[in-house]
């Protein structure tokens, strides 16, 4: 037998147990021992495979990140034959519903959640990687809305405007379902809560638009 091929389960089990360790326990409570015990290798696989738990950590959140963003790609949103008008709204939809995703993203999901709120130094890669990416896009998108060129401040807050709508529908779940649970309860109510946030965003930054041309000499 081939020795990569002897390998890559090793690998990969590693990495899919270090997602289910992580997410159930966080970076500074997993302990490499219980993620070797349930991978069912050696104690020492970890640093023969990563090196370090540091290093297994940040290639299990870069894969937790790679997952979600396979099953929801933003390719309709980079479109830009589609109107800026569409493409927000296409942005939104699928950056909602990858949130709200428990089914098939889970443990991802859950992972992601908490380097959020807890973040460590394996942060900083995904930013570069991942984030910057998504930021841009939305970017791009919200300048071609207001037509004229914007202060960067002024689109920077308009971003995170919009991101915030959405997560708060990821990290206020728990309040949602108590008061409001009719909002996500099944996939037209995501997709008309997707579509109610883009045309709140959409509204405001046409006024933004409006207000500049008016401004402008």
């Amino acid at each position: 037998m081939n020795q990569s091929t002897a390998i890559e389960p090793v690998f990969d089990r590693l990495l899919q147990v270090a997602v289910e360790v992580f997410a159930e326990c966080g970076f500074r409570e997993a302990t490499v021992r219980e993620i070797c015990s349930r991978a069912n290798v050696n104690a020492a696989s970890v640093n023969y495979y990563f090196r370090s738990k540091e290093a297994l950590y940040a290639q299990a959140l870069a894969f937790a990140f790679q997952e979600a963003n396979r099953l929801y790609p933003q390719d309709a949103a980079l479109n830009t034959s589609l109107p800026p008008e569409q493409r927000l709204a296409l942005f939104i939809k699928n950056f909602i519903h990858k949130l709200l995703d428990d089914s098939h993203l889970g443990l991802h999901s859950k992972l992601i959640a908490r380097e959020i709120t807890d973040p460590t130094k394996a942060l900083d890669k995904i930013i570069e990687t991942t984030i910057v990416p998504q930021f841009a896009l939305l970017e791009e998108i919200i300048q071609q809305i207001l037509r004229t060129p914007a202060d960067k401040v002024v689109v920077q807050r308009c971003l995170l405007s919009i991101f915030g709508q959405c997560l708060m529908f990821k990290h206020s779940r728990s309040i949602i379902n108590r008061l409001y649970p009719e909002l996500i309860a099944n996939e037209s109510a995501i997709q008309a809560s997707a579509e109610h946030i883009a045309q709140f965003s959409l509204t405001a930054l046409t006024l933004f638009a409006q207000q500049k041309e008016r401004l402008t000499p």
